[in-house]
């Protein structure tokens, strides 16, 4: 899975922004001003998702492509190469477990205003 389907796939859910925080390499995508997932468009060919911290264990245990995310809290955050070895559906439900971790820790009125 490249950069572009997953920024695709990123925006095309609700109340999603993305920006450059850290710096000029460094995509972020939050959700209602909240990150829920990052990528280094140049550095190196990785995703880095919010995962629940059994569920990260697991990953990892399964994916050597599947790490603690390198200047993250490692319980709660997986960095995934995205050289072909993790399959794509794979990826596509880690995006959206990530998202929805970040949204069910909101505020219902802020969901509310967001329509998420």
């Amino acid at each position: 899975m490249h950069i572009e389907e997953i920024r695709d796939y990123c925006l095309s859910k609700p109340a999603v922004t993305e920006c450059f925080p850290f710096d000029e390499d460094t995509l972020v995508f939050k959700v209602a001003g909240k990150m829920f997932a990052l990528s280094a468009l140049e550095k190196s060919a990785n995703i880095v998702l919010k995962c629940d911290p059994e569920r990260a264990i697991r990953l990892r245990e399964e994916f050597p492509e599947i790490e603690g995310a390198y200047h993250m809290n490692k319980t709660m955050w997986n960095q995934i190469s995205l050289n072909g070895a993790v399959p794509k559906n794979l990826i596509i439900e880690l995006i959206d477990h990530s998202y929805s971790l970040v949204v069910e820790k909101m505020p219902k009125k802020l969901r509310a205003e967001n329509r998420i």
